[in-house]
């Protein structure tokens, strides 16, 4: 996905959308982390140190690769999860919260006209990158969101038949 990416105004409607979405208890299990112009390449210098401290083995090109892990769209939108502990509200719904506003970030971005893809990889999971990226040690990304303005058609991939998974009670 290339230029241009959503506007200011677009991005504020973007998150709006992504922050409102079922939430038990109120306790906003999520926050969202702006990657945009200049952030997008600080994060995947972060993102390629810690590969290359982890794969010291790690050729020039596959070093590369990880510091454009961010840069396949002018917005990235990392939806960070926490869980809060409450009486009433385990953690399982409270992460499926922080999904639901991943999913409502996709869906404002493709209603606003723009491509959008949700990611994770294996630094969505390093502890090392959350760390230096500045998630707490209670945080986790439930993904991040690619945005941009698509540079060629999508391609769906091959769904489940609803005769495979729906069945009446």
């Amino acid at each position: 996905m290339g230029d241009p990416g959503p506007s200011p105004a677009e991005l504020e409607t973007i998150l709006t959308i992504g922050a409102r979405v079922p939430d038990h208890g109120k306790l906003t299990p999520w926050r969202f982390i702006v990657f945009e112009g200049d952030a997008r390449l600080r994060a995947g210098e972060v993102i390629a140190r810690v590969f290359t401290r982890k794969n010291p083995q790690a050729t020039p090109a596959e070093i590369e690769i990880e510091k454009k892990r961010l840069t396949d769209a002018p917005l990235v939108i990392g939806v960070v999860s926490f869980t809060k502990p409450h009486p009433k509200v385990p953690p399982w719904e409270q992460e499926l919260s922080a999904g639901a506003s991943a999913m409502n970030i996709v869906t404002a971005a493709t209603a606003l006209g723009y491509g959008a893809c949700w990611l994770t990889g294996w630094f969505a999971f390093d502890r090392d990158v959350l760390e230096a990226l500045g998630l707490k040690a209670d945080e986790k990304f439930a993904g991040f969101i690619h945005i941009g303005t698509p540079s060629k058609p999508s391609e769906d991939r091959p769904r489940p038949l609803l005769s495979d998974i729906v069945t009446r009670f």
